[in-house]
């Protein structure tokens, strides 16, 4: 259902037709004769599309009169006719960019209401075509505050909320996504700094364990350059013991062939 109203809508928007706004006269009327006179003529050629032709008459009404809030609203929408309402607004170029800058100033100069809501109008339908919704929100608003009973303007105030509805909710789904992924980004960076710290602590094991096995090769080294180690000592002493053993020996045979001797000579007869 939603989606019809807004092709329906889309579909008023699209028809909408740019009218220009005929003189009026009265006795409180500031317009010149010229001026009225080039509006109307103006006014026949942009009704059978002669937009260039036109936009001439409603310059000569403002030279009769630079004052005219009809004129200059009836040629910034013959402009609005011959430009691009979705081109880059810095494009000078563009007639459409003009025309926009003319009923900017027109809305804060005049105070004909009726010409007041067609600008707010058209400045809407400027801003809607570029996707700015919320400001055309504000210029539809604008219009139907002139102009109540103004029910093209309402019928496009409408379509500019639900597209401003929708991208707010856009922006919400945006924003909670962009939280998660900053959620994300902080957990992975958290975890590398945790796996940065075991890599740490594995490198500083590691070197503990290698200055210990350096130290564990250092010390034969330092035994032989300290001392003899011990299995010189334990073949030293061997030798030493050895040593004592054969001397020991050789002094007991000696006293033994002494001992020998001595009996043979006290039994010997003289």
């Amino acid at each position: 259902m939603r989606q019809l109203i807004r092709n329906s809508i889309l579909a008023l928007v699209a028809s909408l037709t740019l009218t220009a706004v005929a003189p009026a006269a009265s006795a409180q009327d500031t317009s010149t004769k010229k001026e009225r006179n080039y509006i109307r003529s103006g006014n026949k050629l942009f009704n059978e599309k002669r937009y260039a032709e036109a936009e001439v008459e409603y310059n000569k009404a403002l030279q009769a009169n630079p004052n005219s809030s009809v004129a200059t609203f009836n040629l910034a929408t013959t402009l609005l006719r011959q430009g691009n309402g979705t081109a880059n607004k810095d494009d000078k170029n563009n007639p459409a960019n003009r025309a926009e800058s003319m009923l900017e100033n027109l809305v804060k100069s005049t105070a004909n209401n009726s010409v007041l809501s067609k600008a707010y109008y058209d400045l809407g339908n400027i801003a809607y075509n570029r996707k700015d919704y919320g400001k055309a929100v504000e210029y539809y608003k604008n219009a139907l505050r002139r102009n109540p009973d103004y029910n093209e303007a309402r019928d496009n105030l409408r379509l500019a909320q639900l597209h401003k509805n929708d991208e707010n909710g856009k922006n919400d789904k945006n924003n909670e996504d962009n939280k998660d992924q900053d959620k994300d980004k902080k957990d992975q960076n958290k975890d590398k700094d945790q796996n940065k710290d075991q890599n740490k602590d594995q490198d500083k094991n590691k070197d503990q364990n290698k200055d210990k096995g350096d130290q564990q090769k250092q010390q034969p080294q330092q035994q032989q350059q300290g001392g003899m180690s011990q299995q010189n000592v334990e073949q030293i002493l061997k030798t030493m013991q050895d040593k004592e053993n054969s001397t020991q020996q050789r002094m007991q045979a000696v006293q033994a062939q002494q001992q020998r001797n001595e009996r043979q000579r006290t039994n010997r007869k003289w």
